[in-house]
């Protein structure tokens, strides 16, 4: 009797199922820019687990953590808005490090705005002004 169950194939539902909500890695890009060298080359190998980590999640999580981090910085006039702003400039700053060689002369200009925007604003908030 034992031979018989273990002839039958298992029930369709018995079959684990692949993990759901992970998405696939876009094809074709390269991951790593060509012929880098020294500390770019550092920063994009150690930053591969983190970037892969950060696209397997949900789309929505990162952006919303940081529109509540960057409001929070906002909206606390004491220190505490200027660390609450932290994260969200070692976020942008990590990104556009990233993706500054692939960038075009108004790409760059926007990530250095927008970097001392939240600079002058962390710093309004440790009160440098």
């Amino acid at each position: 009797m034992a031979d018989k169950r273990q002839e039958r194939p298992a029930h369709p539902l018995a079959q684990p199922r692949p993990r759901q909500g992970k998405r696939p890695l876009p094809p074709g890009e390269q991951f790593f820019t060509p012929g880098a060298t020294g500390l770019r080359r550092k920063v994009e190998r150690r930053s591969a687990a983190p970037l892969v980590f950060l696209f397997q999640l949900p789309r929505w999580i990162a952006p919303v953590a940081l529109v509540v981090l960057l409001l929070a910085g906002f909206a606390v006039p004491s220190f505490w808005g200027g660390v609450a702003v932290l994260p969200v400039i070692g976020f942008v700053s990590w990104l556009a490090y990233m993706s500054w060689p692939s960038l075009g002369n108004g790409g760059r200009l926007l990530r250095v705005a927008l970097l001392t925007f939240l600079i002058l604003l962390a710093a309004d908030r440790f009160g440098a002004f």
